[in-house]
């Protein structure tokens, strides 16, 4: 799985979107350090730049009538499996959040939509 370039995140169908917090989920739960090559550039950074990707995602989810649990709301909460950050440092959101998330990405995720037949 790939985090979509943020820019993409209003516009991915419903299936994407929910994907997407499924794998933030996983990503600062269990799967945080876990190597995974579409990934990977995130664990270079705070878990918090996660979290305020995360909080994207979640955002679109309740504009679009979806109910993510509350808890994910908290940039400390690792998931019900796995013990909460007791402290996790604030850190100023860029644009983008990920610097790998540049316009070279931006088409690849296009790219990669359309082969699954789906343009945005």
């Amino acid at each position: 799985m790939r985090l979509w370039h943020q820019k993409l995140i209003a516009r991915l169908p419903r299936q994407q979107l929910l994907g997407q917090h499924r794998e933030c989920c996983a990503l600062r739960g269990k799967g945080w350090q876990r190597p995974h090559q579409t990934v990977n550039y995130v664990f270079n950074y705070s878990p918090y730049k996660l979290f305020q990707y995360h909080y994207l995602v979640m955002a679109e989810m309740i504009k679009r009538g979806y109910h993510p649990d509350m808890k994910w709301f908290d940039p400390c909460y690792r998931g019900q499996y796995m013990t909460a950050y007791p402290v996790l440092a604030q850190v100023d959101i860029t644009a983008p959040i990920y610097p790998e998330h540049n316009t070279q990405y931006y088409h690849a995720c296009l790219d990669n939509l359309k082969r699954k037949n789906i343009i945005i």
